[in-house]
């Protein structure tokens, strides 16, 4: 075989991921060459989600206790502690406090627009 033919066979022979970049590549590619990307808004710092958090805990803590108070006096305060915990955490994570962030996050665009317009 000739040099010329031995190259065509390695070419043909070659995986395709070699030939062509793979759909990844392509979409990263794509992705930094597109100015207006939608890009993820950074997330608060570790303090801020802190006030936050606090923010969502403390009163939902002070309205199930204030509501449960009298029902729940009589038991021990472990048991007390473990009824108010089990009706406030699940309240405060998929109902508070996604509410105070996604307000914290539109304060913020609020804010953003106002320094640029303004």
């Amino acid at each position: 075989m000739t040099e010329m033919t031995m190259d065509k066979l390695t070419e043909l022979a070659a995986p395709a991921e070699a030939k062509a970049p793979s759909v990844a590549a392509q979409t990263s590619n794509a992705a930094a060459r597109t100015p207006n990307a939608a890009a993820k808004p950074a997330a608060p710092s570790v303090h801020r989600r802190a006030l936050l958090t606090w923010m969502a805990v403390y009163p939902t803590i002070t309205l199930v206790q204030t509501l449960l108070g009298t029902h729940v006096a009589a038991y021990p305060l472990p048991v007390r502690t473990l009824v108010v915990t089990a009706l406030v955490a699940p309240l405060v994570v998929y109902l508070v406090l996604p509410t105070v962030m996604k307000a914290h996050a539109g304060l913020l665009r609020r804010l953003a627009g106002r320094r640029i317009s303004g």
